[in-house]
């Protein structure tokens, strides 16, 4: 199998099942899972220096295999000046180093006190080519999202809890139908020990989802989870 560049030996990677019929590209690792599994990797040099590096992520299945790499583009000033707001570029690559996925996130507020200016993000597949989007919905004291499709139809609602951090314990965002009625999946971050915690912002959290949820929509909730998280 192929082993891509700069990967350690032995991580074992997804086999490539068969495209389903309209899939984009280097989607149809996402036919085949209902759970996914990410893993932000730690960098030496921001936990020695305290400066924001470019976020990495190992995208994983339910069976440890590797699915996607993703990494952050953005300039040394945009990650420093502007934090946990800042606008960014995710690339999602496959395990043979092609970019299936692009996340475009502008500059904007995650403040209630700014219901005109919140945060959205843009996934494309290939690039240039969107299939949805996630919009941050104004409320008073909830994180709540809306999840669209690439006409921009609302699909899905994801509902958080009022107080988005905890110790010890996982924090979920609940995936839903537009009426709030039926949760369908999941987004959680999941509790990584006290060390790292108090001394790394590299976090891991988990996505579930339908099995026979489109592959398009399951792309767009990996981006609802880089959105939330970052």
């Amino acid at each position: 199998m192929y082993q891509q560049p700069g990967v350690p030996a032995g991580v074992p990677l997804m086999p490539a099942p068969p495209a389903p019929l309209n899939c984009p590209p280097g989607l149809e690792y996402l036919s085949l899972i209902d759970q996914i599994l990410i893993h932000q990797q730690i960098e030496l040099l921001e936990v020695l220096t305290g400066f924001e590096t470019n976020n990495k992520y190992e995208i994983k299945n339910s069976l440890g295999q590797r699915v996607y790499f993703a990494v952050e583009d953005t300039d040394f000033c945009t990650r420093n000046c502007c934090g946990a707001s800042r606008p960014f570029t995710l690339r999602i690559l496959d395990n043979s180093g092609q970019e299936v996925i692009t996340m475009e996130r502008p500059l904007r507020c995650s403040s209630c006190c700014f219901p005109c200016c919140l945060q959205e993000v843009k996934i494309q597949a290939p690039r240039g080519v969107p299939i949805g989007y996630v919009s941050q919905t104004w409320h008073p004291c909830l994180p709540k999202f809306t999840i669209q499709n690439e006409k921009r139809e609302d699909v899905l609602k994801i509902a958080g809890p009022c107080v988005v951090c905890s110790c010890c314990s996982d924090i979920d965002f609940e995936i839903k139908s537009l009426d709030e009625e039926t949760m369908v999946g999941r987004i959680s971050k999941h509790w990584t020990g006290i060390v790292r915690e108090a001394f790394t912002d590299a976090d891991n959290f988990g996505i579930q989802f339908p099995l026979d949820l489109d592959v398009k929509m399951k792309a767009v909730m990996l981006g609802a989870c880089f959105l939330i998280v970052s």
